[in-house]
């Protein structure tokens, strides 16, 4: 998803600029979303109309549907947080926003008064010809990024999404030379970045997860998008863990970072099992593993060095959680075994 917004003061052509940026991209084959920004109250539904009512008697979010559909919402909303729902809502390869123009993503002037370090061009939107408008929309698709916070091209010597961006604004960098991240994360209304690596490990895990799921029971024959919402209200955070790797019976040198990630990830399988007492440790062993089969692999769980009994199903949800992590990692040969050994 690239990202441009059109800014300027008032009676500049910002809207008439927005509709003749979004015909040419829409025109290009784009599936395109847009972002309308006004210091003023701005009302989806007529007055007296039956959702209309709704929000009178006290709604928060009214939602319409009908040949379209809307979302009626009583708060102003952050711009991230609003491209990061559209990330929910479809599948789109541009957003155009009218306004915003104090957020930090490539914009298209159509006043002098605006123009910034974010600015890639300044246009008169009266005078613009359709020729102006095909070169404007060749820089959008050169120059547009994605959320500033989900930019990543480690390859590249570059890991702050700040400078990332500003690098593609100044065509120095083009997308295509990022990280092809695939999983996008937001904690309490903020964007939460993710490399590749842990992109990849969510990925892994979660598609592990539901392979051991009857989804077609669901209505689902093929994945190709998931959403998932996890309520933390009334549950505090993890203390610092010791976990320690082994690949086919020899340590796995890894930074503390992702050692972190993995033994959390098997501490938040085993504390949702029952347990006698406080998790205080965890030792994990899969062994048998051929050609990445997991099929006639065994597994066996220890809490607090006692044998815990785990059936079919969650062996296969470790089984599937735990390769899917390591097989992230670069590992030379092939895994036949895996240990791990957490200490909360």
């Amino acid at each position: 998803m690239k990202i441009v917004s059109i800014v300027g003061k008032k009676n500049t052509g910002k809207t008439s600029l927005t509709v003749k940026v979004i015909e040419e991209l829409t025109n290009r084959g784009y599936k395109v979303a847009s972002i309308k920004h006004s210091h003023h109250t701005m009302e989806m539904d007529r007055e007296n109309t039956d959702t209309w009512k709704h929000k009178e008697a006290g709604s928060q979010v009214v939602v319409g549907v009908g040949s379209t559909t809307f979302f009626n919402m009583r708060q102003d909303m952050d711009l991230n947080r609003l491209l990061y729902l559209i990330k929910h809502m479809d599948n789109v390869d541009f957003v155009v926003i009218e306004g915003f123009k104090t957020y930090n993503y490539p914009k298209i002037a159509t006043s002098d008064n605006v123009v910034d370090e974010y600015t890639i061009k300044q246009v008169d939107s009266f005078t613009i010809t359709p020729e102006g408008v095909s070169e404007l929309v060749d820089l959008i698709e050169e120059r547009g990024h994605d959320i500033v916070d989900t930019l990543f091209a480690n390859n590249c010597g570059y890991n702050d999404g700040e400078i990332i961006a500003k690098e593609i604004r100044e065509g120095n960098l083009k997308t295509d030379d990022l990280d092809d991240v695939s999983s996008y994360l937001s904690i309490d209304n903020n964007i939460i970045g993710l490399n590749r690596f842990v992109s990849d490990y969510f990925r892994q895990v979660v598609l592990g997860i539901i392979s051991t799921l009857n989804i077609k029971d669901y209505g689902v024959e093929d994945i190709s998008k998931i959403e998932l919402l996890i309520n933390n209200e009334d549950n505090p955070s993890e203390n610092d863990l010791n976990g320690e790797i082994f690949i086919n019976k020899k340590p796995l040198d890894i930074n503390r970072f992702v050692k972190d990630i993995i033994s959390s990830s098997v501490l938040g399988i085993v504390k949702s099992l029952k347990t006698e007492g406080e998790v205080k440790k965890i030792s994990v062993e899969i062994t048998g593993i051929e050609n990445c089969s997991l099929y006639d692999a065994a597994i066996s769980l220890k809490v607090n060095d006692k044998d815990l009994a785990i059936n079919k199903f969650t062996s296969g949800i470790l089984k599937e959680t735990i390769f899917s992590m390591v097989n992230t990692l670069k590992i030379d040969g092939k895994i036949n075994e895996i240990k791990i050994d957490v200490e909360v």
